[in-house]
């Protein structure tokens, strides 16, 4: 790797980069000891590595940016020198010119030669952000980094791989007299996200721990805001109709994991991801710290875009809430302990507080219809997980589209059966002329309440939940 700007100068024109393109001349001699990392969001976000030696700036680009951790192997593409006035640029490469894209400078800083070799750069970093050593690795595939020794932070948490969200229980509104003990949130009509951010790039992870990631392509740019921060977020993907989420709209996004399919949606059914909680943030984890602090942290971040941004929380302001909830035909409300632990699973520390109550259930069976739905189904029979099959807990006919009495139909009969798979037996006028079917197709409804022989009164169809399995439903109250 000797020092040669040819091939820089051969990619840019002068006239139209804002980046410095010296003339030939005799190559300027330093110390061989200053460095560069510039965050490029080009077409692609990465991180410049860029190590001064004979006269230039040997240059790597780091897709994901320098490994925190020692366990930790980054790709790093070699690419060609860059001249020394390039250790000061910042600016906006324009569209159309190689590397188009905002160029910032990330850390600057000096460094220590341990080893240099065509095959192998073994450096020490002393930066403003990164203080550690590093190496440079050609192998036969290309070139890899890695940090030497100790992390810098020695209390640094490696981000974890996975991620179990905490779930709220149905009850009431806190007492009155606890009401400056919580905070209060909106219960937004969509579907649970938990999102890993990690050198850039983000992974969306369903309630169940499922990768929807290529569902929601709208919502990567979220991983270029937060830079090189390491982070996992929760919050809820929602869809929009007439200014209110839309459980409906949402489906149309949901069940789709074709990446080139979804792009196309984009701009017909755009989702939105509101952002409530941080778990885990630059090597510390959170989930031990009161929420207070935690949402305190959230909001510091500013995390805003075009499809994303910081839902309210409002503490101490319950019935505020809940009136603001009723008058703009949301769900509820969501009540969170002030000093709760972030803890997976269901817990008394979030209370969710609804006008109608959500319910997932079980398909058991369809009752076909007449009329106007002639062909389709009428009314879908619902259960519950419960010993030797399905509990009953009511029938739904309303909350359809007609796309959705259609495409149910055809999703239901090939998992038709001859017997039923409740556990128990159907009122006759619920039974009489069903189609029974392999209970395997989740989905969830709203109602207002139980009645005393365990049925849900007017429950009204929201949708199929693809991210859910039959032996994750249980009734709600």
């Amino acid at each position: 790797m000797s020092g040669d700007l040819t091939e820089y100068r051969k990619k840019r024109d002068a006239a139209r980069t804002p980046e410095p393109v010296p003339h030939e001349a005799v190559l300027p001699h330093g110390d061989d000891d200053t460095f560069v990392i510039q965050e490029h969001h080009a077409r692609q976000l990465h991180w410049d590595v860029r190590l001064e030696r004979g006269g230039v700036l040997v240059s790597w680009a780091v897709p994901k940016g320098l490994p925190t951790d020692p366990k930790t192997v980054r790709l790093a593409v070699h690419t060609e020198d860059h001249p020394m006035e390039y250790a000061t640029f910042e600016g906006v490469i324009p569209k159309g010119e190689y590397g188009a894209g905002k160029m910032t400078i990330w850390d600057r800083g000096t460094y220590e030669t341990l080893k240099w070799e065509d095959y192998e750069v073994d450096v020490v970093l002393h930066g403003g952000r990164v203080d550690g050593h590093f190496t440079f690795l050609k192998r036969s595939d290309g070139w890899i980094v890695r940090r030497r020794g100790a992390s810098q932070d020695p209390d640094w948490q490696p981000l974890p791989d996975e991620m179990k969200p905490m779930l709220a229980t149905i009850g009431p509104m806190p007492p009155a007299g606890q009401g400056g003990k919580w905070a209060y949130e909106f219960k937004w009509d969509g579907v649970r996200a938990l999102v890993r951010v990690e050198g850039g790039r983000l992974q969306i992870y369903s309630r169940a721990g499922n990768d929807v990631t290529a569902s929601y392509p709208e919502l990567a740019d979220l991983g270029k805001q937060m830079g090189s921060a390491q982070a996992w977020l929760d919050g809820e993907i929602v869809a929009f109709a007439g200014g209110k989420p839309s459980f409906a709209e949402l489906q149309k996004r949901m069940h789709v994991s074709n990446s080139a399919q979804a792009r196309k949606l984009v701009s017909q059914t755009p989702v939105s991801l509101l952002l409530f909680d941080l778990l885990h943030f630059e090597g510390r984890s959170l989930l031990k710290s009161p929420f207070a602090d935690r949402r305190a942290l959230l909001e510091k971040l500013g995390l805003k875009g075009s499809h994303w941004y910081t839902s309210p929380s409002y503490p101490a302001a319950g019935a505020a809430v809940l009136a603001a909830s009723r008058q703009q035909g949301l769900e509820g409300v969501i009540a969170k302990r002030l000093d709760s632990r972030y803890t997976p699973g269901r817990s008394p520390a979030w209370i969710k507080v609804a006008d109608v109550r959500p319910q997932e259930v079980v398909i058991g069976g369809w009752r076909p219809g007449e009329g106007r739905r002639e062909g389709v189904l009428g009314a879908l029979l619902l259960g519950v997980p419960d010993e030797g099959g399905l509990r009953f807990v009511g029938s739904v006919g309303t909350g359809f589209s007609d796309a959705e009495l259609e495409s149910l139909t055809e999703r239901l009969r090939p998992l038709g059966r001859k017997t039923s798979p409740f556990n128990g037996k159907l009122p006759p006028e619920r039974a009489r002329g069903a189609n029974w079917v392999e209970p395997e197709l989740v989905g969830e409804v709203v109602f207002r309440i139980w009645t005393t022989d365990g049925r849900m009164r007017a429950p009204v169809w929201r949708g199929l939940r693809a991210d859910k399995s039959p032996d994750e439903v249980e009734l709600n109250g």
